[in-house]
């Protein structure tokens, strides 16, 4: 597949002086924990246990003993011990299981550096890009109602339009990235976002600009799934803090949309109730062409500037194991380390190809195996014991209120702001002016996620609960009052306290469920999430008919229920692993 290529980089394949060393030379024994005080006992072995360090749901805790009877370094045996064993706990195995197993401990070994830094950034234009949208098009419904004459309760259709296209967006590059690559992929979504977003500057009419949301949240919804998966497979540990790291991007792109917003739209919009003439009212487009730029602009530095290697095991699954490997490699020569990864290895754990019946997967394989992550038989595993099924349904839960309760206020805050004070409507300057500084008190709340997730008795479960408890109080205190600037205050401190839910749940999710089932788990909560989104804006708009707060008394009861569910979460991740 060569879609996607940076043109202007070096071929994946070429000489790589002094990256591969003897298997010997590796360690036997890899870093399983970021917790230097955390102790392996009995119950990280236990390959049912919730508990268990990242070892040993790799294998490696298992034939633990077996390791301290061998010297300090790897052999074929131990590898195969490590790749046998965890065969077991996945219930998969195949040629392509085998050497995926053995690309894992590969990539561990080499270890966090440079190729993932660099990742980590560009991923992380994934995750602003998402909010950039979902908030620059919740800046522009006043000025949409204003110039095309829709009543501010009906124009919140906008805001469906661009979840339809989320949805859809979630649902069809989470499979097309395992068919196509990830690497097309993972460039596709933000250049198809930024186009469309360039065409909705000029939309025509109301309908018109409606589409052109959706077509770009295709773009846009992919970003999530695709980036998250891509920047999981080449990490070589995935630690908790460094996910709830990796959502710090999201505020960005709500900083950055409402700084735009509040420079164009009050300097460029027509005065009046409209409706009103395209030139008088071009805020919102200058608004809107802006943040497609800044996405294209995203997509050229991820496409010109930045070498990504195809992930190696997609590679593995089209039959291109000699790509695989160099991939790897590359990634050693990127980070200035060494692996022990040959195609010769890689036959001996996993069999030579010409003795396979099959190597390479087809598109109906590849497909299977992705919708499998949804089959009865993996959801099932979520529920094997009574302490996970617990977590599982809190889980969804906490991700579907959460999902109708954050765009009920967030998506129409603009709307919020403009009718605050309870007479007469804020200016325009006034309403994109408080936004704004919404926006930039928000933005530590992520930040803040990153060092109190780490502290003893608070944990993850602690600052989720106290994050999300906060939340759910400030909305109601935001209809408590009229005036403008107690309005302002609570705004502010929920966007701060939002960030903090979010971020620690996005990072608690894939860390509490069992590696087998980890994809199945992470992916339901997400497409609930999504779908719960899409019916946010029917619920603005047939629940403020009869009160205007409404929507924002929905928001926080939804909010408070998310709130006392996770209280009754059985598990805390701080100090635990996983991969």
């Amino acid at each position: 597949m060569t879609l996607g290529v940076n043109p202007f980089s070096k071929n994946d394949k070429h000489d790589l002086p002094g990256v591969i060393v003897p298997l010997s030379s590796a360690p036997a024994h890899s870093k399983t924990s970021s917790d230097p005080e955390k102790k392996v006992g009995p119950e990280d072995t236990d390959a049912g246990s919730l508990d268990r360090s990242s070892s040993a749901e790799n294998g490696v805790g298992s034939i633990h003993s077996h390791r301290q009877n061998q010297d300090d370094h790897l052999t074929l045996e131990i590898l195969r011990a490590e790749v046998e064993n965890d065969l077991v706990a996945s219930g998969q195995d195949s040629a392509y299981d085998r050497k995926a197993k053995v690309i894992n401990r590969a990539i561990q070994d080499i270890g966090m550096g440079r190729y993932q830094w660099e990742l980590f950034c560009l991923c992380g234009f994934g995750w602003l890009a998402d909010n950039l949208w979902l908030q620059g098009v919740a800046l522009t419904l006043p000025q949409l109602s204003l110039e095309f004459g829709v009543d501010d309760t009906r124009v919140r259709f906008t805001t469906c339009a661009l979840f339809l296209g989320l949805c859809l967006g979630a649902c069809f590059w989470g499979i097309a990235s395992d068919v196509i690559g990830r690497r097309p992929a993972f460039n596709f979504t933000l250049m198809i976002t930024g186009a469309f977003g360039l065409a909705a500057g000029g939309g025509p009419n109301w309908v018109g600009t409606c589409a052109l949301y959706a077509c770009l949240g295709l773009g846009v919804g992919g970003n999530l799934p695709v980036d998250g998966a891509l920047f999981l497979e080449f990490l070589p540990f995935a630690s908790g803090n460094l996910l709830t790291m990796l959502s710090v991007w999201w505020p960005v792109g709500n900083l950055i949309s409402s700084l735009l917003a509040w420079a164009f739209i009050p300097n460029y919009t027509c005065s009046g109730d409209g409706p009103c003439r395209k030139e008088d009212n071009m805020g919102w487009r200058y608004l809107v062409l802006t943040l497609g730029a800044i996405t294209f602009v995203m997509f050229l530095c991820r496409f010109f500037l930045f070498h990504l290697y195809e992930s190696p095991k997609f590679l593995l699954s089209r039959g291109r194991q000699e790509d695989a490997v160099a991939a790897v490699q590359g990634i050693a020569y990127k980070n200035r380390t060494t692996t022990w990864l040959t195609v010769d290895i890689l036959n001996e754990i996993g069999g030579h190809p010409e003795e396979q019946t099959q190597e390479k997967l087809s598109n109906k394989e590849i497909i299977q195996r992705h919708m499998s992550k949804f089959s009865l038989e993996r959801i099932r595993g979520l529920f094997a014991t009574k302490k996970l099924g617990v977590t599982t349904i809190i889980l969804w839960f906490c991700w579907a209120t959460i999902g109708m309760g954050y765009p009920l206020f967030n998506a129409f805050l603009p709307q919020y702001l403009q009718r605050a004070g309870g007479g007469e409507s804020q200016s325009t300057d006034i309403v994109y002016r408080n936004y704004a500084i919404t926006s930039i008190v928000g933005l530590p709340g992520s930040v803040l996620a990153c060092f109190t997730v780490d502290i003893k008795y608070i944990g993850r479960k602690g600052t989720m609960i106290a994050g999300t408890l906060v939340t759910g109080v400030l909305l109601f205190c935001f209809t408590a009052s009229t005036d403008p600037d107690i309005q302002l205050l609570c705004s502010s401190l929920e966007a701060f306290f939002q960030n903090i839910m979010y971020g620690v749940l996005y990072a608690y999710t894939p860390e509490v469920f069992p590696a087998p089932n980890r994809g199945t788990g992470s992916g339901i909560s997400s497409c609930l999430n999504r779908i719960a989104g899409l019916c946010a804006p029917l619920v603005a708009i047939y629940g403020a008919g009869s009160n205007p707060d409404a929507p924002i008394y929905a928001s926080g009861a939804l909010i408070l229920a998310a709130f006392v569910a996770m209280i009754f979460l059985p598990i805390e991740t701080r100090g635990r692993q996983t991969l």
